[in-house]
């Protein structure tokens, strides 16, 4: 008794494909539009900067890029003096 399988089948065959095809289209609009519900659940959950947070963090980005930008720039200038003194050391 306690090992039967308990199936949720009531006697009907469930392998007509005409069916399933239907179901899955009717299924279908709720498939698309539920990742767009938990996205915008999960935008509501979000904690957004203030207008000084945002101008703050922005400053530092624009900041760190200028640096960087600046010491790939110094690298690659001296790697390109390096590979002109190797090729032409006259």
């Amino acid at each position: 008794m306690a090992n039967e399988k308990v199936t949720k089948s009531d006697g009907k065959k469930s392998g007509n494909v005409a069916v399933k095809i239907l179901r899955w289209f009717a299924k279908l609009p709720f498939r698309i539009a539920k990742p767009f519900q938990n996205t915008w659940h999960e935008l509501r959950l979000v904690t957004w900067p203030t207008k000084n947070e945002l101008i703050s963090y922005s400053v530092v980005v624009l900041v760190f890029i200028v640096v960087m930008s600046v010491v790939i720039g110094l690298l690659d200038i001296s790697a390109t003096a390096l590979i002109q003194a190797i090729i032409n050391p006259a």
